[in-house]
């Protein structure tokens, strides 16, 4: 496909994680503008098509209000849903919340009511802080997620800094209160039509809500909304799925 599409894959450590220097006033526009500063010393060109997954996809989102002119695309695949968002209906945030097991409700809105007490939360030992994998994961995506992550190395080497000023502000940044809601998004290739938006959506995702990634999709008519009736959390790591999100990306 590389061949194929004449396309290459550039991954990069956000701010905490690998060799990449902390921030401790990280945002979900700080985040963007490191991903167009790193474009630039790289020079790559003028645009670029990013893919996000999950929690990483919110700098996606970040692109998209703050540099839309430097995009050729984007895929948002499975992307997090901020709970709260202020245009996207209360009762489908809360449905979406409920899918989640409490301890890791509870993580969250200490991230965005309280995020100086996150350290606090994630290392305490009296009350749950996480989820049970088993609560949120289907069978495959354990599967693939044994397979990912099998060599030790790679956490280790991604949280080498620790996981306060990698995942936990991540997770702040993520989760916090957004300058914007997804629903307010522009089109950045109304006027060129030379680029499109992909969202991705396992209908087995147990982390994930339907209902809301099809509410900012219909609000956003522009953007392309693709189900994969078989998929869990992890389609990205699905090799047939992963070719599918890439050709999409690169021929719609």
């Amino acid at each position: 496909m590389i061949d194929e599409f004449k396309i290459y894959f550039l991954f990069f450590d956000r701010a905490g994680y690998g060799e990449s220097d902390p921030n401790p006033s990280r945002t979900l526009k700080t985040d963007t503008y490191d991903i167009e500063e790193l474009a630039d010393k790289l020079q790559i060109g003028p645009k670029f098509h990013v893919v996000g997954m999950s929690l990483g996809a919110y700098p996606v989102y970040g692109c998209l209000k703050y540099i839309p002119h430097r995009l050729s695309g984007a895929s948002l695949v499975v992307p997090l849903i901020n709970f709260w968002w202020r245009r996207v209906p209360q009762n489908l945030l809360n449905a979406a919340m409920k899918r989640l097991p409490l301890g890791f409700q509870l993580t969250l809105g200490v991230a965005h009511y309280c995020p100086w007490l996150l350290y606090w939360r994630m290392t305490q030992k009296w009350f749950p802080n996480s989820r049970n994998p088993k609560d949120t994961m289907t069978k495959r995506d354990f599967e693939l997620a044994e397979m990912h992550t099998k060599h030790s190395y790679i956490k280790e080497s991604a949280l080498r800094q620790g996981e306060y000023v990698s995942t936990q502000r991540d997770i702040i940044a993520g989760y916090g209160n957004w300058e914007f809601d997804p629903t307010e998004l522009s089109n950045p290739f109304s006027e060129s039509n030379k680029g499109s938006v992909h969202m991705w959506c396992g209908l087995e995702d147990r982390q994930i809500s339907r209902d809301v990634l099809l509410y900012i999709c219909d609000k956003l008519p522009w953007v392309k909304f693709h189900e994969v009736p078989d998929g869990g959390h992890f389609i990205i790591h699905e090799k047939r799925h992963f070719e599918a999100i890439i050709k999409a990306a690169c021929t719609e």
